[in-house]
């Protein structure tokens, strides 16, 4: 079974209200009718569904128990339940208490049942597709951008964000603390991008401490400069007082032995489509990669633009620019 399947409870074998069937028919949705709570969370747990139907206008306790039950696990939770119930409030509102995501009252107009499901199918792609932490869009949201650029064969740049330093920073506070920086990090990854692109900018969050935001060519230099330069002013004041007078702390490396690490900084690799020719957001993925990786191994916040083009290997070199030379060029 996957992904895109309709998941029926209909423990009587009723068939479900004609509106539904119909837009199910419309969007294409195959469905598998189970009769039991127990077949719904066997199935839905083997493979997550697309949405679940509960039928509940002939047997109410079972459909509001496997809501229940689909809503209190951390894998099947996020799965969209619609329950069609009898037209009486006690019914709606036992619906909602367990947990139902939508409800369908026996008597409700055609248009409006699927206009409802629609709107259902959307809140539940923008909920699966951010990350939870940050509510930045995640990885398919990130290649569907990356690809709507090369198809409208927009200039643009590909700007991947990753803190240096930042398990060391986990070792030494807490993952509560790790996590309060990288919602700082995303914060001024969305305000910069924003504030300097407006709408051409695109900000997401590929998870942990690894960003990408997506911006036009135009704006590299003024947009990682001041990104850099809010990062390095604030990253500061996450360290206690004694850490952030010396600029540094004591800490063991995988085999115990002590050495000094440095304050957090922010590397960013850039690729842009100036050069180059990209047919897939896979080229870039891997592009931007691997300037990152090269940005990190720079010492201090910098961001590095890819200046190589789709000739012969080193015929343009990567341009790296540190933090004091993109204060200097804003």
């Amino acid at each position: 079974m996957s992904q895109s399947i309709a998941l029926i409870l209909a423990p009587d074998g009723q068939p479900l209200p004609e509106t539904v069937r119909q837009w199910l028919d419309e969007r294409h949705l195959p469905t598998r009718s189970v009769g039991s709570g127990d077949d719904v969370m066997s199935a839905a747990l083997r493979a997550r569904p697309r949405l679940v139907i509960c039928d509940a206008r002939q047997h109410p306790i079972a459909a509001l128990k496997t809501c229940r039950r689909l809503k209190a696990d951390s894998f099947t939770g996020i799965v969209p339940v619609v329950m069609a119930t009898r037209p009486d409030d006690a019914a709606f509102a036992a619906a909602f208490d367990a947990g139902a995501d939508e409800v369908l009252r026996e008597g409700l107009g055609g248009h409006e049942v699927l206009l409802r499901l629609d709107a259902l199918l959307r809140r539940s792609d923008r909920d699966t597709y951010v990350h939870p932490s940050t509510r930045l869009p995640g990885t398919i949201e990130i290649e569907t951008e990356i690809m709507r650029r090369i198809e409208g064969k927009l200039r643009f740049a590909v700007c991947y964000a990753d803190l240096d330093h930042f398990k060391e920073f986990n070792d030494r506070y807490s993952y509560y603390d790790g996590d309060r920086v990288i919602r700082i990090l995303s914060k001024i990854l969305h305000d910069v991008v924003k504030g300097t692109c407006g709408e051409d900018g695109f900000v997401g969050h590929i998870g942990g401490d690894d960003f990408i935001f997506v911006i036009p060519v135009e704006q590299v230099q003024e947009t990682c400069a001041e990104i850099v330069t809010v990062f390095d002013t604030l990253v500061p004041y996450q360290y206690s007082e004694q850490d952030r007078r010396a600029g540094y702390y004591f800490g063991k490396d995988r085999r115990g032995q002590l050495h000094k690490v440095p304050l957090m900084t922010v590397s960013i690799g850039v690729v842009t489509n100036e050069r180059r020719q990209f047919t897939h957001a896979g080229q870039v993925s891997e592009l931007a990669t691997e300037m990152k990786s090269y940005a990190k191994t720079l010492y201090g916040s910098v961001f590095s633009v890819d200046r190589r083009g789709d000739g012969p290997a080193g015929a343009n070199p990567v341009t790296p620019v540190s933090t004091q030379r993109a204060r200097e060029e804003r």
